[in-house]
């Protein structure tokens, strides 16, 4: 996606340790635009594979996930980081490690709205070390659901989380996908 590709070039900083940030168009200020776009590419990729939800973890792969279920035409369902009052037990818990803040959160999802017989497709912002996805796999797993698809706005393919996740034999894309960052600089695949 040539125009994620150029706001990454122009407003992304890699702060080093694999860390990009892009704080100023999807992680902090979202462009809504760029994400509408975004998410009919990735609702277009995944065309197929007849999901019935959308699932990503909160809160930066909603803008991305959201605007993927808008144009599959499908309701989007986030894992949450703290558990409202409102979410009755029992609830799907996984773990995952942040990246960015250097220690493991944890996912919730209610089983009101991830149960068998749904077809998931997981949309988040970054691919990296598909930790974070594969916390979602096995909440979706838990909930007697089906995996149909993952897809990322951006994955960083020198943290190996494409490697990770192919086992599961599922379709994987990415809209953008970084192969090196060293050297305060972007390399990009074909």
């Amino acid at each position: 996606m040539q125009a994620l590709k150029e706001r990454i070039l122009k407003e992304g900083r890699n702060l080093g340790h694999g860390i990009l940030k892009v704080d100023s168009f999807i992680n902090h200020q979202v462009d809504p635009l760029l994400m509408l776009e975004a998410g009919k590419l990735l609702a277009e990729r995944f065309k197929d594979a007849g999901a019935t939800k959308v699932l990503t973890a909160e809160i930066s792969g909603i803008a991305p996930a959201l605007t993927t279920a808008l144009a599959l035409g499908i309701p989007l369902v986030y894992a949450r980081k703290t558990k409202p009052v409102t979410m009755t037990e029992p609830v799907y818990v996984e773990a995952a490690p942040s990246h960015t803040k250097g220690t493991s959160i944890f996912l919730m999802c209610s089983p009101e709205f991830l149960g068998p017989g749904e077809r998931i497709l997981i949309i988040d912002d970054f691919l990296a070390s598909g930790r974070t996805i594969s916390a979602l796999v096995r909440m979706v797993r838990h909930a007697g659901a089906e995996l149909v698809g993952i897809g990322a706005l951006i994955e960083k393919a020198f943290e190996g989380g494409r490697k990770e996740l192919e086992p599961l034999g599922v379709p994987l894309h990415a809209l953008v996908i970084i192969t090196d960052m060293s050297n305060g600089q972007f390399t990009f695949a074909e």
